[in-house]
Parts: C-alpha cells; sequence; structure tokens
C-alpha cells in the first residue's frame, strides 16, 4: 500500500509518528464511457469559458468569488488557514465509540507507526481497548479540515473522518408522524422478531451481488450471449393487520 499523508498523532504530550493509507477499496466496477458510433472513450477537457481553448494543468489554480471577483488561492494559503493541524491528527477528546450516530461515519484510514516497535502507538491501541473509548481529532488532509475518531482494530489504529454536525441535514422537513399509536401487543411481536433474527455481526457474510451479477451479465455479452436474469416485483401483502403480518414473519423463520 502506498501512504497518503504523513505526520503525527498528538496524545497528551506524546507524539506518535504515522503514516495513513486508505483502509477502503471500491468494489463497483470501472465503466468507461463511449461515443456509442464507433466506442472510442469521451475525454473531457478543461476548457477556458471565454477563450474555449484547452487550459493546460499547470496553469490551473484555485479560487473563491467574493464581490463579482475571484481571490485565488495558493497552496501555502490553505497550509497557512490552519497550519497546527497540517501534519498533526491531535486528540482533544475521548469518546464512547457507542455515542458515534452512523450517519456521521465517511472514510477511514488504517494508521502505521514509524517503526515497527513503536511503544507510544502499542499504549494507545491498548489503552482505547481496555477503556472502550475512541479519540476525537481534527486535522487537514488535501486542503480540508477532517473530524475524526480514532478507534482499535485489533492491533491497529484506525482514524475514521466523520462529519461536522452542520453537515446533517435536520428531519424538520420529514413528513412523518411522530404521534402514532402502537399498541403493546404490536410492540411485543415486532421485539420478539427482532430477537428471533439477531445475530452477531459479520460482515464477511454479505457481498457486492450486483456488480458480480454486472460482470457476469459483461462476460457473456463478450461472448455474444444474453444471460436470462429473473426479474424479482415488489413484495405485497393481502393482510393490512400489521400483527397478524408480525406473526406470520415470525411463524416464517420457525419454518425456515
Amino acid at each position: 500500500m502506498r501512504s497518503i499523508w504523513k505526520g503525527s498523532i498528538g496524545f497528551g504530550l506524546v507524539s506518535i509518528p504515522i503514516k495513513l493509507y486508505s483502509a477502503v477499496q471500491s468494489s463497483s466496477l470501472e465503466l468507461d464511457m463511449l461515443d456509442s458510433r464507433d466506442h472510442a472513450r469521451i475525454r473531457y477537457q478543461r476548457v477556458n469559458e471565454n477563450t474555449h481553448k484547452e487550459v493546460p494543468y499547470e496553469k490551473i489554480v484555485k479560487g473563491y468569488k467574493l464581490d463579482d471577483e475571484y481571490v485565488v488561492l495558493e497552496e501555502r494559503d490553505f497550509e497557512d488557514a490552519a497550519p497546527e493541524k497540517s501534519k498533526v491528527i491531535e486528540i482533544e477528546s475521548f469518546v464512547n465509540l457507542s455515542e458515534v450516530n452512523p450517519m456521521f461515519y465517511e472514510t477511514s484510514y488504517y494508521t502505521e507507526p514509524d517503526t515497527k516497535t513503536n511503544k507510544a502507538y502499542a499504549l494507545l491501541v491498548e489503552a482505547l481497548k481496555k477503556s472502550g473509548k475512541a479519540g476525537l481529532a481534527r486535522f487537514v488532509l488535501r486542503n480540508n479540515e477532517n473530524l475524526c475518531i480514532i478507534h482499535p482494530l485489533h492491533h491497529v489504529l484506525v482514524v475514521t473522518n466523520i462529519r461536522f454536525g452542520q453537515e446533517i441535514r435536520s428531519t424538520d422537513e420529514l413528513n412523518i408522524d411522530d404521534d402514532i399509536n402502537i399498541s403493546k401487543k404490536e410492540l411485543d411481536m415486532g421485539l420478539a422478531l427482532i430477537k428471533q433474527c439477531e445475530e452477531k455481526f459479520d460482515v464477511s457474510k454479505f457481498h457486492d451481488d450486483y456488480h458480480e451479477e454486472l460482470l457476469k451479465i459483461i462476460q457473456a455479452k463478450a461472448k455474444g450471449k444474453r444471460p436470462t436474469i429473473k426479474k424479482l416485483k415488489p413484495r405485497t401483502t393481502k393482510n393490512n393487520d400489521l400483527y397478524d403480518q408480525l406473526m406470520q414473519s415470525l411463524n416464517a423463520k420457525k419454518g425456515a
């Protein structure tokens, strides 16, 4: 793997030099856009909207529009905006990992200490495991300030970017009645169904079936064939009684 960032984790007065590596990879198929007439690839050009000519990459700069004029930003401007965060992931507090709403999660990165036997790194891993806590920190990556949590995975520290609070939209505009009467027997039946279906989380049981099937179609088409795909229809129920539906679901699970 190739590191995407070098810096350190600040843990009190302890500094742990690390490298960041992407912990995720895409499982989707890479599809190219083609001209339907001759299957030539579509290429995108960076074009000047005034001259309509292509602009060399080295001539492109970033700017912010202010009062109908652009203020051009240089690389050092991004660094100067948060110099103390540009190379340090400073842990500001520790939180219960269970209290972080999954809506906040974004991308995860593995960290690697500068030396294989870095004692401070191993200490932080063990301390987080024992306490059940995660470090809450901020740092700058690719000219953007990131809020993140630092948590252990086996003997590795993982940095997971999380969204800032203002990035989560309010639910106020959703058309949902918050005062629906649920009877005790319906609730008990719902809890029973959850209990019957609960299991230990094991993500290895799940695969990206959609893209696997899409690849099979691609391979078949390459041989001049078209596989027969069974179309699934939305499931409907004739019984509108919620309790009866839950009871039938329980019985179906027992039968399986």
